[in-house]
């Protein structure tokens, strides 16, 4: 039971909700996560060209999206599978956001890469298997850039909410959670959405929490379901993988949604952001992170 971690928060206490009912607002540039509006993230899993990514970038903001995803170093299951394009990526995305004016975020994978992706990302993603990379949470702690946390496949919360709290106690409070999925036994999906974890975090953290609709489900035809889950049980915003032609994507095309579905998605979403609760709560806002 929830209540049973309230002798425990010492473990997290940076990122947990004792002294206060205020949530925390981190800003990444002119948007806030966890603020009045619904953020959604969407982008490819990798950025494979020029091409492909502004296209995949001009879609997404016209349909609504304030941050666009995209990989430009990506971890693999298979050492055979598109490693994606480093630095290079890094610059088309850079150029994405010059000509939409969205946002970016990517994964960084390794402390030595913090610096220079830091150049490029104004949010800077761990992914699940670097939810315990503690070199790495150290380093990002120290970079001042606002951080999306992934929680591990196999995690607890209190294992997600300890890892945010080696970022946090490292100097850096601008921490968005994200909620993946888990593995569970179950095989119809990739992973199994933990859709109570998002009701958890915000009742146990302050810190805002997000959904990635696309890593649980693994099949692109449950990726609306799920986002229309996750706003009913009021995430702050969506990380969702798109890609203009899926089934020729060089990684988790799969579970990608091409543009006429996102847009669709989003217009689907609205009467359930409409119904969202609008009680206004204290809010902190993080401070402490570079331009």
């Amino acid at each position: 039971m929830i209540s049973q971690w309230n002798g425990q928060f010492s473990c997290f206490d940076l990122v947990a909700r004792t002294n206060s009912h205020a949530r925390s607002v981190v800003p990444v540039g002119d948007i806030e996560i966890g603020g009045d509006d619904f953020i959604v993230m969407a982008g490819p899993c990798a950025v494979e060209s020029e091409r492909q990514l502004l296209q995949t970038a001009e879609a997404v903001a016209d349909a609504g999206a304030r941050i666009l995803r995209g990989g430009a170093y990506k971890p693999r299951s298979s050492p055979y599978s598109f490693q994606g394009l480093g630095v290079e990526g890094l610059k088309i995305l850079r150029k994405a956001r010059e000509i939409t004016g969205l946002a970016i975020v990517t994964e960084v994978m390794s402390e030595e890469d913090v610096e220079v992706i830091a150049e490029y990302a104004d949010l800077m993603q761990v992914g699940t298997r670097s939810m315990e990379n503690y070199a790495l949470l150290e380093a990002l702690g120290r970079c001042g850039r606002p951080v999306l946390l992934k929680r591990g496949m196999t995690a607890t919360l209190e294992e997600f909410l300890r890892s945010a709290q080696v970022i946090a106690m490292n100097g850096n409070p601008q921490i968005v959670l994200c909620e993946r999925g888990i593995r569970t036994f179950e095989t119809a999906t990739r992973n199994t959405l933990d859709i109570a974890a998002v009701p958890v975090l915000k009742t146990v953290s302050h810190l805002p929490v997000i959904v990635d609709p696309s890593h649980a489900a693994g099949v692109r035809c449950l990726v609306p379901i799920l986002s229309r889950a996750a706003v009913a049980v009021g995430a702050d915003g969506l990380l969702v993988e798109v890609h203009p032609t899926p089934d020729k994507a060089l990684s988790d095309g799969e579970q990608s949604i091409n543009f006429r579905e996102f847009r669709d998605m989003m217009d689907d979403l609205q009467p359930y952001l409409d119904l969202r609760d609008k009680r206004t709560q204290p809010r902190l806002v993080a401070v402490g992170g570079t331009d």
